[in-house]
């Protein structure tokens, strides 16, 4: 049976257990961080309201009659990775203005029920699957009541401002103790650490000015020991009344009487039960952490990490439900300064740091809080640098500004401390014009202090291992810490008349039936029903197996090397593999096997190309060679620079494999390295059984598109690196397992694809239209002869409070894209987002409902109780546990044109889960999302460390995050097959 072979870490963003992610909740209120889209592609004004009685638009003509060819070939101008291929005229499309409009209109349909704001609206649910065997599984959502209170929400100012929600709740806590009997009636008022006050009925007051002295704790003691009076510091804070939260439009909106989610009354009673363990607990997010909600660990580096618990109010068919799940985050480790850089470092402290060194370590250091403690003094600090000088050359003048001493000088007369790590240079607080000096191996870390930096693969193997857990210790770990904080006696949650059930909600449930495979007739087995989400390839043959006839390899490993002939041997085996499953594959090389050293990578590849090239021009054949297969050296870190010259200078589609596996000739590995060998060379491995006999539902009928769509960010800490787009689209219709993918990249952290649609002015051609759905739909065509008369559009990495934002600027980019290539071409489109960063997880009722691993069984699907109450959105776990607790995915829809059933959605979502191409398993996501996550992960190989230094290592808090990075572009007959395979 193939796993997951061959993989790459890009996949734990799927399937492996994520134990530190909170994704915040909201509707279209701007809480995502969504740039609008270029300049040229003139932005809609915000739509009034949506229904989903939107009637399809008809494509103007019959599946049959291809696109005219001025449509087809299209001007050379195109997506930053692709080029066109020729330069015929335009066809006269739809003015842009016109989309805008249409897009609008569509948008904002009259809705059946009231609506109380404009705001996009997406579709109603079009009824329940029924679809499968009916059962029941238990799900982390904790059923909420609440009593008729009259809940009232005041707005707080803080003068002056505090950065720090912790030292804000202080103040709010003292104000609260000090006036709650003579100002604030009795109230119990809960606070979000920010602007927001919210109370059980009305204060005695629509605004008033209080005045609150709170001591700083980061004063304590002095370095005599004697008493000292403590810093005090002077607030004005300001309550005003800002507006009474509607229970009843809630209430309504709960019975989908209402359209648009009362955000700001859920708000508020999210505040409610929120405010005890953000008092009592380090808050990240929406999670809350701290060493007494579970076993701490080391992760290595200098960080541990944290146990606690993510919580969410969410609106649900069965009422409020407040969403509860295990949580893990990394935290600095309350060691010495000198101790946390010998373990992040591993650096020498015998002599003076490089100035490179000492870079690394201001920029680890820097914005951390340390404690200065010796004898009796201690006080607490903020890093804002290091110093230029080791600690032995490092001189400061005293208070009468005029005596020079060395730190280390002053240490010692002072306080009688004899400085040992002399070569170090000195933490810098406060100011560059008036610097405090503190010598690391006086310092420590303060507890509690989240790390924020990338993790490294050591530090996300420890947190991994440290908490995946088994579906059943998952549950109970929940059960517990709902049992612990006992909701119902938080003196909030009783002020404001909210009672929590502590049972984990029992949901109904169904689970799928399972897709049929069709295999090639020649193998002993052309067709399989895989049986919980997995198969084998025994006694089958790949539906469409691919052709090798130019091909050699390339060793990087000193390991490999040393086994005489190995990497002969395992191309053999290798070759061997892939004809038994079906491809045609030549034995020989075409030039001998050869070994290169890992640090000429470059020069061993562009000698290989070059050869290569020799023998096919001598063979009188065009082209690069076909396939490169490339063991890996045997020091990681130089997989993304291979792919980056293979795909995008030398055109060589390439396979690289781990020398570990090389040595092994495991037979798995080999048949899960020729899956992925057989799509890059451009053939199928499987295809849905419905999809041959034309069974699928707004699919086979007439010709449909099916595209991926990701948006990756870069990691914490990368302040300049660009987001990467990446879209793909299939290309084999009817069968749907084909994807040619395009990436882009774009503006730091912006989560609109901007190069869907783009137009620019030529000084000859006029106006020309590009982008990667216009580019998609034309190779679409190439490779079909039809244009698509529907599109399915599978968008990954959106947050709810994005909605709204991708959906308004991402549908008028595919619909004028469309309008591009032919007067009014507009296929009706289905927009569903793809959202795997939640925390609902589901849990088996009995043992007759689970998988080996424990967990609910593949195929399972939830569109009933913790749903939306009137949206069209479903759980799917489409795929079988390997390890910790199965994620399902979310599925909302935003748009449908095609107007899916929701048996229809449900099973084209799981069916093609079926059709990964990298292993014999059902996957967890829909494959168009899946792969297009690959060509975003892919495409950053190729600019990685080029940005990820700039604008960090400077002493200022600037950020420079607008770096234009163009992407090198993909070479042709690259791009003709799936490369991120």
């Amino acid at each position: 049976m193939s796993r997951r072979g061959g993989g790459r870490q890009s996949q734990s963003r799927y399937d492996q257990p994520s134990p530190a992610q909170s994704a915040g909740r909201g509707r279209g209120r701007g809480r995502g961080h969504a740039p609008p889209p270029p300049s040229s592609v003139p932005i809609p004004s915000p739509a009034i309201g949506y229904s989903s009685a939107a009637a399809p638009v008809a494509a103007s003509s019959s599946s049959s009659v291809p696109l005219p060819s001025p449509a087809i070939d299209s001007s050379s101008a195109a997506a930053p990775v692709v080029a066109s291929s020729s330069s015929s005229p335009l066809p006269s499309p739809v003015p842009v203005e016109t989309l805008t409009s249409e897009v609008e209109q569509k948008l904002t349909l009259q809705p059946p029920a009231p609506s109380s704001a404009k705001a996009i609206r997406f579709p109603d649910r079009p009824g329940y699957g029924k679809a499968g065997r009916k059962i029941q599984v238990r799900a982390n959502h904790f059923q909420l009541q609440v009593a008729q209170c009259d809940l009232h929400h005041y707005d707080v100012s803080i003068t002056p401002e505090i950065p720090s929600k912790k030292v804000s709740r202080d103040v709010l806590g003292q104000l609260i103790r000090m006036y709650q009997e003579s100002h604030l009636g009795r109230r119990v008022p809960a606070y979000d650490g920010r602007k927001s006050l919210v109370t059980a009925g009305p204060l005695p007051f629509s605004s008033k000015d209080f005045v609150v002295r709170l001591v700083d704790d980061d004063d304590r003691g002095s370095s005599s020991g004697s008493a000292r009076t403590k810093r005090e510091r002077e607030f004005k804070v300001t309550i005003r009344f800002a507006a009474r939260a509607d229970l009843h439009h809630l209430q309504q909106f709960l019975r989908s009487q209402q359209l648009d989610s009362p955000q700001e009354t859920i708000q508020a009673l999210d505040i409610v039960l929120r405010a005890t363990p953000s008092e009592k607990y380090n808050v990240v997010g929406r999670s809350f952490f701290s060493p007494t909600l579970g076993l701490t660990g080391t992760l290595g580096s200098g960080t541990e990490y944290w146990r606690g618990y993510y919580q969410s109010l969410r609106p649900t068919q069965m009422g409020l439900s407040l969403n509860i799940d295990v949580s893990a985050r990394a935290f600095y480790e309350p060691v010495l300064v000198t101790e946390f850089i010998a373990k992040h470092f591993r650096l020498n402290f015998s002599r003076p740091l490089s100035d490179q060194d000492r870079v690394k370590v201001k920029k680890a250091l820097r914005g951390i809080k340390v404690i200065l403690s010796h004898g009796k003094y201690i006080r607490s600090y903020k890093i804002t640098g290091v110093s230029k000088e080791p600690l032995q050359a490092l001189m400061f003048t005293l208070d009468d500004k005029r005596t020079k001493v060395s730190v280390v000088q002053y240490f010692r007369e002072k306080y009688n401390i004899v400085l040992e790590c002399l070569a170090l240079p000195a933490l810098q607080a406060g100011s560059d014009t008036k610097p405090i000096y503190l010598p690391m191996e006086l310092c420590q870390i303060t507890a509690g202090q989240r790390y924020t930096k990338r993790l490294n693969e050591e530090q996300v193997t420890n947190l991994l291992r440290a908490t995946c857990q088994r579906p059943h210790e998952r549950e109970n770990y929940i059960k517990q810490i709902v049992r612990e904080h006992n909701f119902n006696t938080d003196k909030f949650v009783r002020e404001f008349g909210i009672n929590v059930r502590e049972d984990l909600a029992l949901v109904d449930a169904r689970v799928l039936p399972t897709p049929t495979l069709k295999y090639h007739e020649s193998g002993k087995e052309s067709k399989v029903d895989p049986r919980m989400g997995q198969w084998n390839m025994i006694d089958k043959k790949m539906i469409d197996g691919g052709k090798v006839q130019y091909w050699t390899c390339l060793n990087f490993s000193a390991k490999v090397n040393r086994e005489r002939d190995w990497a002969a041997r395992f191309c053999s085996e290798l070759v061997y593999m892939c004809t038994s499953k079906g491809m045609l594959f030549n034995r020989d090389p075409l030039i001998p096997i050869t070994s290169g050293y890992p640090n000429q990578i470059e020069t061993a590849l562009m000698n290989v190309h070059k050869q290569s090239m020799s023998k096919l021009a001598n063979l009188k054949q065009g082209g690069p060679i076909q396939l490169l297969i490339i063991i890996l050296p045997d020091v990681k870190g130089s997989y993304g620079k291979i792919k980056r010259i293979c795909e995008t200078e030398l055109g060589i589609v390439s396979q690289c494999c781990q020398p570990r596996q090389v040595l092994k000739l495991n037979k798995q590995y080999l048949e899960n390295v020729a899956l992925k060998i057989n799509v890059k060379v451009g053939g199928r491995n499987t295809v849905l059984n419905d999809a041959i006999e034309r069974r699928i539902p707004h699919v086979t009928d007439e010709p449909t598109i099916i595209f991926g769509a990701d948006v990756t960010h870069p990691q914490p800490g990368e302040d300049s690196s660009p987001s990467i787009a990446a879209v793909v689209a299939s290309m084999d219709w009817p069968w749907v397992t084909k994807y040619r993918g395009i990436v882009s990249a774009q503006h730091h952290r912006q989560e609109i694809i901007q190069d869907l649609y783009k137009i620019h002015e030529d000084s000859k051609k006029g106006i020309v239209h590009a982008g990667i759905v216009r580019e998609l739909i034309r190779s679409f065509y190439k490779s079909t002869g039809h244009k698509p008369r529907r599109i399915i559009f599978y968008r990954d990495g959106v947050s709810e409070g994005q909605f709204s934002q991708v959906l308004l600027y991402e549908m008028d980019a595919i619909r004028k894209a469309c309008a591009s290539l032919e007067d009014e071409y507009l296929p009706p489109v289905t927009f569903v987002v793809v959202q795997k960063r939640h925390h609902t997880r589901l849990f088996p009722v009995d043992r007759n409902q689970m998988d080996r691993s424990g967990n609910i069984m593949p195929g399972t699907v939830v569109d009933t109780s913790i749903c939306h109450p009137r949206e069209f959105d479903f759980y799917l776990n489409s795929h079988a546990g390997i390890q910790g607790t199965s994620r399902p995915t979310h599925y909302h829809v935003l748009y449908d044109e095609n107007h899916f059933t929701a048996d229809e959605l449900q099973i084209l979502t799981n069916n093609l889960c079926y059709t990964y191409a990298r292993c014999t398993r059902s996957v967890s996501i829909v494959p168009p999302a899946y792969y297009a996550h690959l060509a975003a992960f892919r495409a950053r190989y190729y600019i990685e460390g080029e940005t990820s230094e700039a604008g960090s290592a400077s002493g200022s808090g600037s950020r420079n995050t607008n770096v234009d990075v163009t992407l090198p572009s993909i070479k042709e007959n690259v791009k003709e097959v799936m490369f991120y395979c």
